[in-house]
């Protein structure tokens, strides 16, 4: 059952060249970002280009509960007149997250260090996984949480009175912790110190400069050191929300494996830490080009142009890139089904805890579809089928993932038997508009009866 109402079943079946412009949605973590920043502004941060998919959406209502201004112009335009750092209301309710783990981590690590009290709930999804991982540093600035067993939502954070500026070293390599604990440090006297032995994608650490933070950046031996001065006064400031990487991945792969297809992605945010999964096909031998190279509100960006490539090969992906495409790995996976040979991936234990164990609904719907899966605990090998030999014809399992779902509707368009999902309704988490912009291109999505 989908997270914000009843299952909706969808079938994807192959198609004919995929062709034209997929404009695809604003980054979501950028939109996160942005929204939690500008709350914690004095005065006004507009915003363009904002991702307006449900998790944004539970965010920005999360915004309003803590009593910053949050509205809605219209096409993607927002702004957000903030409180100040500190400046957090009580909610008078629940902090509803939704499907959101990215939303939820960044929330209680922004209302931490505040002398408030919060509750915070998902949906079925959202309440399995596990939060200890941010609990757990946000315990050590005097936040006390009470949680469901396992560290689990429902939870009620008891936010610092007196707050204390913290070290702390991310024990795996994650977005969501590091700029938990960095948005906890707001509000905390003296520095604060992440220290993360790989590096993640950084979106917090620019945007925190950007609104006028002081924040720098280091190597050292124990790994890439962040200090974070606590205590400034945030600027409120104009964003450009670049579009989604995450986001452009399914029309950018689904043009690698369709016959004769030709898709243009515009305005597609290339920070490099994000990138991972582009850098991988071009490795797998996928005709993927950058156009139009350029700098918008301080990230790189480039409009992606991708082409049916019949010659695809498997690698091994090096792990080291795993952080800068750890929501890629679903639908990657369906792109190493159609090459030749074996792609190996290994490092990725974050996927086991992610909306889903990513590892092994995907490694179950391939199989269900005529592929080759052997899995472990932090790794997985797809053995390719070659082009025109993947099987289809599987009802898979979506366990309420967006991005679970979204994969194996690429893989129907181009395997020999329909695919279908059980429930495609949490794609409007991530990408409200992913059925017309892939129909648009001449993909055949199609509801089951009543969906």
């Amino acid at each position: 059952m989908s997270g914000h109402g009843h299952p909706i079943p969808m079938t994807s079946v192959a198609c004919g060249p995929l062709a034209g412009t997929a404009d695809v949605p604003g980054d979501k973590s950028i939109s996160h970002r942005s929204l939690i920043l500008g709350a914690m502004c004095v005065g006004e941060t507009t915003i363009a280009g904002l991702l307006e998919g449900q998790d944004v959406l539970d965010t920005a209502q999360a915004m309003r509960d803590f009593g910053a201004e949050v509205t809605d112009h219209g096409g993607g335009s927002w702004s957000v007149r903030g409180v100040g750092v500190g400046g957090f209301m009580e909610p008078a309710g629940v902090i509803e997250c939704g499907n959101s783990g990215t939303g939820v981590r960044l929330i209680m690590g922004a209302m931490a260090t505040q002398p408030i009290t919060a509750t915070f709930s998902g949906d079925a999804s959202l309440n399995s996984r596990p939060m200890a991982r941010v609990t757990d540093p946000l315990a050590l600035f005097g936040c006390q949480t009470v949680g469901r067993a396992g560290g689990r939502l429902p939870m009620t954070l008891v936010g610092a009175v007196d707050p204390v500026p913290v070290r702390y070293t991310v024990p795996v390599p994650s977005a969501q912790v590091k700029s938990a604990v960095l948005l906890a440090g707001l509000n905390a006297p003296g520095q604060t110190v992440v220290i993360e032995k790989e590096a993640t994608r950084d979106h917090t650490e620019r945007m925190l400069e950007g609104f006028g933070a002081e924040i720098s950046m280091r190597e050292t031996d124990e790994g890439r050191e962040i200090t974070l001065s606590g205590r400034p006064e945030l600027r409120a400031q104009h964003i450009e929300v670049p579009r989604d990487p995450s986001s452009a991945a399914f029309p950018v792969c689904a043009a690698l494996i369709v016959p004769g297809s030709d898709v243009l992605v515009p305005g597609i945010g290339l920070n490099p830490t994000r990138a991972g999964l582009f850098s991988t096909l071009r490795d797998m031998g996928a005709d993927l080009t950058y156009e139009n190279e350029r700098i918008e509100g301080g990230e790189p960006v480039a409009d992606l142009r991708a082409r049916f490539s019949p010659d695809l090969k498997g690698i091994d992906v090096p792990p080291e890139r795993a952080a800068s495409m750890i929501d890629e790995y679903p639908v990657l996976s369906i792109v190493a089904a159609f090459a030749n040979g074996r792609t190996v991936m290994r490092g990725v234990k974050e996927l086991r805890v992610k909306e889903s164990d990513r590892i092994d609904a995907m490694a179950t719907g391939l199989r269900a579809n005529g592929i080759v899966v052997e899995d472990g605990p932090d790794w997985w090998i797809v053995t390719g089928a070659g082009h025109g030999n993947v099987a289809g014809g599987a009802v898979c399992q979506s366990h309420l993932d967006h991005r679970i779902a979204m994969s194996f509707l690429i893989l129907g368009m181009a395997a020999n038997a329909p695919v279908s999902v059980d429930d495609g309704g949490p794609i409007a988490t991530s990408f409200p508009i992913f059925e017309p912009l892939m129909a648009a291109l001449g993909a055949r999505v199609s509801r089951s009866a009543g969906a």
